[in-house]
């Protein structure tokens, strides 16, 4: 008997052992382990923050509206604390159903506890979000336009999720006593720094009250950074499908998108004149209209301007008068000075933001009479982008230096210190008594021009508008028309260049000149002569 009962308590001696180890087989294995891990935390994540986009003093241009969010532990007393300030109800109670943590938006005004924690989570575009045409927008977790998609690996590498993570009982409840983690709540630093001014680009959008189609570019004209680059109309990142099925096509950049010129090539039409040898003195007797090669060409004083020189002709922007110029211009220099200076050529500001390069007329088009008189007044074939005529406006207030638009000056890990700085590029395309000269024209057509509408009242400016025809007319027949006007401000120190495109807005002296006022006495208010 005695030996049974001891064979009886060896065999379950055995049997537990061999349980036993089975049983810490199982639980040292790496899937049962973190199998184990998961049923007893919850995690919730409450939103992603992507790195900044900046502007070129550290301003975030994205990021800057906030949010609170609160996750909440639905026990009676939390729900009834946090009820009063939820955004959404529905959805609210439509969570609440399942008795588990979770997460819903909730007015800033709510206060935490310990079945509360609120999250203050930036908005990664505002309500009037700045430079959208720029900065561009995210689908589905990837940057499809602008510096978002340019710079998508960047932004979106650097990120941080905010979550809560909770002890659970084996029913999902929260286990009272045992601390809940909060991870995320630090302030993202990263980001991608453009030559954007936030000051700037803000008053270049305000003139969308005064224009419904255009743009509207900033330069600095010692540098070529763009400060500011708006185009119109705006669009809303939160309206997509409603920019997408607007026929005004408000998702294109303007900035960027080609034009008929008109008479702001008058100042190209000069300098090629100036390096043929010809000067300011050179006289012509405009009587409203001149005939080139069986074609008429009007003056748009149609009654004629009578004698003229130069400065003359650019105060009054003239066309048969620098028709005549052009005559005496070899058509091979022309065309030289033209490519010189930007015309038929595309700039790239990042990967995908690219400008289209415009239309430059061939030289055997130029052979042709008729189209080299058009030319001289801007009109016929040419086409150029808002851009380019910045940066060509840039040139004369520099002294000749065309610069390389730069429109992202690098990237920060730190919100201070600065990695992969864009290189500045210049050519110079005339010299320095060639720029005074240019600029002496530009300062006549302002100054000394009493019908001009683009004089500011607390800085002095020079530029030129254009009326350019597009050949397309409308319901009642009229030719519709861009108004432009381009020119820098100070005169004595220049530092910024301005391009604004009425598109069809007709006359540049009535639509686009009372806008470059408007921003130059803006600009000069915050920032000084």
């Amino acid at each position: 008997m005695y030996k049974r009962i001891t064979a009886v308590a060896v065999m379950f001696a055995v049997l537990f052992s061999v349980l036993y180890m089975r049983i810490y087989v199982i639980m040292s294995d790496e899937k049962y382990l973190e199998t184990s891990k998961n049923q007893s935390v919850r995690r919730i994540d409450v939103g992603t923050i992507n790195a900044n986009i900046y502007d070129r003093n550290l301003f975030k241009l994205v990021n800057n509206d906030v949010k609170t969010y609160a996750a909440i532990n639905p026990v009676p007393e939390a729900i009834a604390e946090i009820l009063p300030f939820v955004v959404d109800a529905d959805e609210f109670y439509s969570q609440l159903v399942y008795g588990s943590p979770f997460v819903c938006e909730v007015d800033p005004k709510a206060v935490g506890s310990e079945d509360i924690t609120l999250f203050r989570m930036p908005e990664r575009y505002g309500e009037n979000q700045l430079a959208e045409h720029v900065v561009g927008y995210v689908r589905d977790g990837v940057g499809v336009t602008g510096i978002e998609s340019a710079y998508d690996e960047f932004l979106r590498s650097h990120s941080e999720t905010s979550s809560i993570t909770y002890g659970i009982d084996g029913q999902g409840n929260v286990l009272q006593g045992i601390s809940k983690s909060v991870d995320g709540q630090t302030e993202m630093k990263a980001g991608v720094v453009l030559t954007i001014d936030k000051n700037i680009q803000a008053i270049c959008e305000l003139m969308e009250d005064k224009v419904s189609k255009g743009a509207v570019v900033v330069m600095d004209v010692r540098s070529g950074d763009i400060l500011g680059m708006a185009s119109f109309p705006s669009y809303s990142t939160d309206k997509l499908s409603d920019a997408l099925s607007n026929e005004d096509a408000p998702l294109i950049n303007r900035c960027l998108y080609s034009y008929n010129v008109g008479s702001i090539f008058k100042l190209v039409t000069s300098l090629a004149a100036f390096e043929q040898g010809i000067d300011e003195s050179f006289l012509y007797e405009c009587t409203g209209k001149t005939d080139i090669s069986d074609q008429t060409f009007m003056c748009h004083d149609h009654s004629g301007h009578g004698k003229l020189d130069m400065t003359q002709a650019m105060k009054a922007s003239c066309n048969t008068y620098f028709i005549e110029l052009s005559k005496n211009i070899d058509t091979n220099l022309f065309y030289d000075v033209a490519k010189r200076l930007g015309f038929g050529r595309a700039y790239s500001l990042a990967s995908g933001i690219n400008s289209s390069g415009g239309n430059l007329q061939t030289m055997e088009e130029l052979d042709i009479p008729a189209e080299k008189a058009n030319f001289s007044f801007g009109q016929g074939k040419l086409l150029a982008t808002p851009l380019q005529i910045c940066s060509f406006t840039a040139s004369i207030a520099n002294e000749g230096k065309l610069y390389n638009p730069r429109l992202v000056i690098g990237t920060t890990e730190n919100g201070i210190d600065m990695d992969n700085i864009e290189e500045q590029k210049y050519t110079q395309v005339f010299d320095r008594d060639t720029a005074f000269r240019l600029q002496d024209l530009m300062i006549a057509a302002v100054n000394g021009n009493q019908e001009s509408n683009a004089r500011p009242s607390n800085v002095r400016a020079a530029g030129k508008t254009s009326t350019a025809q597009t050949g397309t007319f409308d319901e009642k027949g009229e030719e519709i028309c861009h108004g432009w006007i381009t020119g820098y401000f100070p005169l004595n120190q220049p530092k910024y260049a301005v391009t604004v495109l009425c598109e069809g807005g007709g006359y540049g002296n009535e639509c686009a000149a009372p806008i470059f006022k408007d921003i130059a006495q803006r600009i000069t208010d915050i920032y000084g002569k």
